[in-house]
């Protein structure tokens, strides 16, 4: 509700606040005599401007150049393949909640009840996705989600290099970023290949048998490799833990960490749009 003072012939308008916010306001000056919320939020502020002030002109800008309209969708591969990992992630971590890693025989009964039983002499691991898929509220839709997001992550990173060869954008001075991008195309193969492996059903197991052999066959390191990955020379109990520990700690911690630094060279050295 307004109301009007009149002060030497002027007219002040006035506002009443309402009880929740005169709340609100005194614990925001409460906060912010004890943590300076104010200052540090100017801060911030003056230091995005100043760093924006030294960022290097865009292709567009300098030569005042006319934009290319039909170029702007293959310009939004990077963020499509962010939002894809977020959603990704998200969504796993729901799925973590009732994924159970073990290559052991599951026996109705014993131990944790998974509901009917798929297939006689299938894993807990495939029971435990098939409980997911068949007795969890939208446990469908959420593995569902998850495995699109992961399919528009790796075509949306394969689109993004794919891109940045054809307009030659991996050239001084952004030939470590480039790099970076490499290596982020590899974490994203591996996550989708850890994640492959983790139903255990038949499919993940041939897959998991080709990535052995091929894990055995490297010169020098095969052996070293085939541990690492999968546990021993032969597929058993420990491939799927090394595989849950892979695609659910180790290479998204690592991927979030790459994809940081990537973002953060883009951000300083702007981006290479075509000429």
């Amino acid at each position: 509700m307004a109301t009007e003072l009149v002060r030497d012939g002027t007219v002040a308008r006035t506002r009443r606040i309402s009880g929740s916010q005169r709340m609100a306001l005194a614990v925001f000056a409460w906060l912010d005599e004890r943590f300076r919320i104010r200052r540090g939020a100017a801060a911030i502020e003056k230091f995005y401007y100043q760093i924006n002030l030294q960022l290097p002109r865009s292709h567009t800008e300098k030569y005042k150049l006319r934009s290319i309209w039909y170029w702007y969708p293959m310009y939004t591969l990077g963020s499509i393949s962010l939002l894809a990992f977020l959603i990704a992630a998200i969504s796993g971590v729901l799925l973590t909640l009732y994924y159970i890693p073990s290559t052991t025989a599951y026996v109705p009964g014993q131990g944790t009840d998974l509901g009917p039983v798929l297939e006689p002499k299938a894993s807990i691991a495939w029971q435990s996705v098939g409980n997911l898929m068949l007795n969890v509220p939208f446990g469908f839709m959420i593995r569902a989600i998850h495995f699109w997001a992961a399919m528009v992550m790796v075509a949306a990173v394969f689109l993004h290099m794919f891109r940045t060869y054809l307009t030659q954008a991996y050239k001084k001075p952004r030939e470590l970023n480039w790099f970076v991008g490499v290596v982020l195309f590899l974490l994203t193969i591996l996550l989708g290949y850890s994640g492959y492996l983790l139903p255990w059903s038949q499919l993940s197991y041939w897959a998991a048998t080709i990535g052995l052999e091929m894990s055995n066959a490297s010169p020098i390191i095969g052996k070293w490799l085939a541990a690492m990955l999968f546990g021993g020379t032969q597929l058993g109990a420990a491939t799927v833990t090394r595989m849950y520990v892979l695609h659910v700690i180790l290479l998204p911690m690592i991927t979030f960490g790459v994809i940081a630094l990537h973002i953060a060279i883009v951000w300083l050295q702007g981006i290479a749009e075509p000429h």
